[in-house]
């Protein structure tokens, strides 16, 4: 039984990934590590080798190769704008959300004061969460958190009116979990810190290769996510809207200017790879249609969502027939991106992940992926974690039949 759409170009769209051509054992490798990280789409590898090919340069020379610099870099931010559905001159780059989030996290800290709390949550990794820890222990700040149910494997809202609370200044939430997949209910979150007159930071790492992101739409202050996730280089992102940027001190150099976008983007940036950002974006643009560049984004997204949500679940229906397997997922009305974590009986995750690749050219992951509240919350990590097998655009139903016999096979 095919399970994915008749219309989706399965072949075109693998094209475009060299990755793809890799064999191991003889076999075609089947990458099932897009949450890790994506494979990258031969545009995006052509227009970084491009750029190294005619010169990188420093930004502000007169010479030609410092000019296609900035001009590159302000496509990419217009891109990243259509992308987001943000003003381009609210995009920062950085090396990494990481990176980015403990800068933005110590900027705005300065301007908080000892009894003031910031929320975070349970069902998160940790990169929304210890950027912020890590500025509240600085400032003496009170720490909430918004805790996961366990058995659901969703954020329990319950008390969220007594967490987010007058004397919140930030909540730091995920759109979508790394581990497990659930989607959060962002908009619900923001729209309490908004009546508590509360900043917004959302993790959206995982989310942006999966579901269509609108920065206004979830009423996020601060949106982060990273372009390595959905199929370009490393290169870290951040959004924020412009009444907070202007007002932003991040550290920074005396001679850096102190204007936004630029005072959160310390030192030299990664040239090379800011080239491959908006290649990386028009992959999603070529899988849609539409009039506008964002509208074309928003229908490629749609499309590439249909596809892994059926192979997404045509791995867990039969993931849950299998009496070894114990999966990790919210539950059928809740919306997940196309990630599935689970563990087998009598094996430890590392050794499945083992033999997939050495037996079968099947690449997944194990661990606690950073999401070591939930790992810890679950006891995962006593047994080594989840595996964790995540779907992309290039996937086909002939590797989820793979992935799936794989399984059966142990």
């Amino acid at each position: 039984m095919n399970h994915t759409s008749a219309v989706y170009p399965i072949s075109k769209v693998r094209e475009q990934f060299p990755a793809l051509r890799r064999k191991y054992h003889e076999k075609p490798a089947a990458y099932f590590d897009g949450p890790g990280g994506s494979q990258t789409v031969n545009t995006a590898i052509q227009a970084i080798t491009r750029y190294m090919e005619n010169g990188g340069a420093n930004l502000h020379g007169a010479f030609p190769s410092s000019v296609e610099t900035e001009h590159i870099i302000r496509e990419s931010k217009e891109a990243v704008g259509d992308f987001l559905n943000v003003d381009p001159r609210e995009v920062a780059f950085g090396a990494n959300m990481t990176t980015l989030a403990f800068a933005i996290a110590r900027a705005l800290s300065r301007n908080w004061e000892k009894g003031d709390e910031i929320v975070v949550t349970e069902l998160d990794h940790r990169a929304n969460v210890d950027p912020w820890l890590s500025a509240a222990e600085e400032r003496g700040l009170t720490i909430r958190w918004i805790p996961v149910d366990p058995e659901k494997l969703t954020l329990d809202l319950s008390d969220l009116d007594t967490i987010i609370n007058r004397k919140t200044r930030l909540v730091a939430a995920g759109l979508a979990s790394n581990a497990v997949g659930t989607i959060a209910p962002i908009q619900t979150i923001a729209a309490r810190a908004r009546k508590a007159g509360a900043l917004m930071a959302v993790d959206a790492v995982h989310a942006a290769p999966h579901i269509p992101i609108d920065r206004d739409e979830l009423d996020a202050d601060i949106l982060l996510c990273s372009s390595y996730k959905f199929f370009g280089p490393h290169i870290g992102i951040a959004a924020i809207r412009e009444n907070i940027f202007k007002d932003l001190q991040p550290y920074k150099l005396e001679p850096a200017p102190s204007c936004y976008p630029d005072k959160l983007e310390t030192g030299t940036q990664n040239h090379e790879g800011i080239a491959g950002i908006q290649p990386a974006i028009a992959f999603f643009e070529q899988m849609g249609t539409g009039s506008t560049r964002r509208e074309r984004i928003v229908s490629g997204i749609r499309q590439i969502e249909e596809h892994e949500g059926a192979l997404a679940d045509m791995i867990r229906d039969a993931l849950g027939g299998m009496e070894p397997i114990n999966l990790y997922q919210a539950g059928a009305d809740i919306q997940k991106t196309p990630t599935i974590a689970f563990t087998v009986e009598g094996y430890e995750p590392r050794e499945v992940c083992r033999i997939l690749a050495e037996q079968h050219a099947i690449f997944i992951a194990d661990g606690d992926f950073y999401a070591t509240t939930l790992a810890d919350k679950l006891g995962i990590n006593r047994s080594g974690g989840w595996i964790r097998a995540g779907l992309a655009p290039y996937n086909s139903e002939e590797e989820a039949e793979r992935f799936i016999a794989a399984i059966q096979s142990l």
